[in-house]
C-alpha cells in the first residue's frame, strides 16, 4: 500500500492549515455519511432516516459551497457563486418539497 502525501492525511484528520481544504472534507465525510444511511434506510424509521440524511446532505452541500467559494483557481468568483447559488437552491427546493419537519404528523381535525 502506497503512502499518501502528508497534506492529504492533515486534512482527513481535519488539521491542516488551509480552511478550504477542512471545508472539503467536511463535506466529504458528510456525503459518506449520507451514503452510509442509505445502506441501513431499510433498518431505520423512516422519520429518523430522513431527518439523517437531510442533515448530512445539507452539511455536504454547506461545505461543498464554503470549500468551492475559497479556493482560488480557474473559475471565476461571478460563476463560482452563481454555482454555489444554483446548489443552494436546489437543496432548498428539495428540502422543501420533502417537508422532512412534517413527516409522520397526522393532520389536524377541524
Amino acid at each position: 500500500m502506497g503512502h499518501q502525501p502528508p497534506d492529504v492525511i492533515d486534512v482527513l484528520l481535519f488539521r491542516s492549515p488551509t480552511p478550504f481544504a477542512i471545508w472539503g472534507a467536511l463535506a466529504m465525510w458528510a456525503v459518506f455519511g449520507a451514503a452510509l444511511l442509505t445502506i441501513w434506510r431499510a433498518r431505520l424509521p423512516l422519520r429518523l432516516w430522513r431527518w439523517g440524511h437531510t442533515v448530512l446532505v445539507s452539511v455536504a452541500v454547506a461545505g461543498t459551497v464554503v470549500h468551492a467559494l475559497q479556493i482560488t483557481g480557474t473559475m471565476e468568483p461571478v460563476s463560482k457563486t452563481a454555482l454555489s447559488g444554483l446548489l443552494v437552491a436546489v437543496l432548498l427546493l428539495a428540502v422543501i418539497r420533502r417537508r422532512v419537519w412534517t413527516m409522520g404528523v397526522r393532520p389536524r381535525r377541524p
